[in-house]
């Protein structure tokens, strides 16, 4: 961003978290509004065809207001990344209240997590599909199945909630050091989390951490990293999905526990 832009910028946010200035607020949540688009977008491309993308736009501006008014820039956080989180996780309390997806495959979803992590304290690290699905007595194939359907759900998204059952609790993206953090105990606690959850993927099967590198970290799309690998975009949906829900097991204590 040019100089003049950020330093433009720069006098919005000073201006509203000083004085409440109303025409500030509107000039940052206008300044901060493709984000909106561009999470909606994400959001959106494994939903089902019924669910508008306006309307999905429209919960996540509220999440966007949400995150400026509750921003504090002096906590030395990048906006986008907090503002991200807080759009995606309005997104997705407005469509669990729509109670949008069918209650078997709510039902399916606890099933597989509950069995891998059974499997992941069994063996000692992260299941194959195989042993998914003949723990769960079902072929391969369907198990694959119930995984794109789970995908749709979408909540299982590293960038997602630590914990989805409270709003205001911290994303996996946001675990990272506060330079001016005053609360050792507080920052030591993030930079476990930070190695956890790269000691995590690490321990992940190759295709998997390769999968979610791409996608976090590189930026591509599940349609480009599926080119990249030589297989369907679906194929890629359900290889992430079961990546995502065995690095949860390691961070959520699930409700079926």
């Amino acid at each position: 961003m040019p100089d003049a832009a950020q330093q433009e910028l720069d006098a919005l946010w000073e201006a509203y978290k000083s004085t409440g200035d109303d025409r500030a607020r509107e000039g940052l949540i206008l300044h901060y509004s493709p984000l909106v688009k561009f999470v909606a977008g994400r959001v959106g491309a494994g939903l089902p065809k019924n669910v508008d993308q306006s309307d999905l736009i429209s919960f996540g501006t509220f999440g966007l207001i949400d995150a400026v008014d509750k921003f504090e820039p002096e906590r030395g956080f990048k906006f986008e990344t907090y503002a991200v989180n807080r759009i995606k996780g309005a997104i997705l309390d407005e469509l669990r209240a729509l109670d949008w997806v069918p209650r078997s495959v709510r039902s399916r979803a606890r099933e597989i997590q509950r069995t891998m992590a059974e499997l992941e304290h069994k063996h000692q690290r992260t299941p194959t599909e195989d042993e998914v699905a003949e723990a769960m007595d079902v072929p391969v194939d369907s198990l694959r199945d119930h995984l794109g359907e789970i995908a749709n759900l979408g909540f299982v998204a590293l960038d997602e909630l630590l914990n989805p059952t409270e709003r205001e609790s911290g994303a996996i993206g946001e675990m990272i050091a506060d330079p001016g953090a005053i609360d050792p105990s507080g920052s030591y606690e993030k930079e476990e989390t930070r190695y956890l959850l790269a000691d995590s993927i690490n321990r992940l099967p190759d295709r998997e951490r390769l999968v979610l590198t791409l996608y976090y970290y590189e930026g591509l799309t599940l349609a480009e990293i599926g080119g990249v690998l030589n297989v369907t975009e679906s194929r890629i949906c359900q290889i992430h999905t079961k990546a995502v829900m065995s690095l949860r097991n390691r961070f959520i204590e699930p409700a079926y526990r």
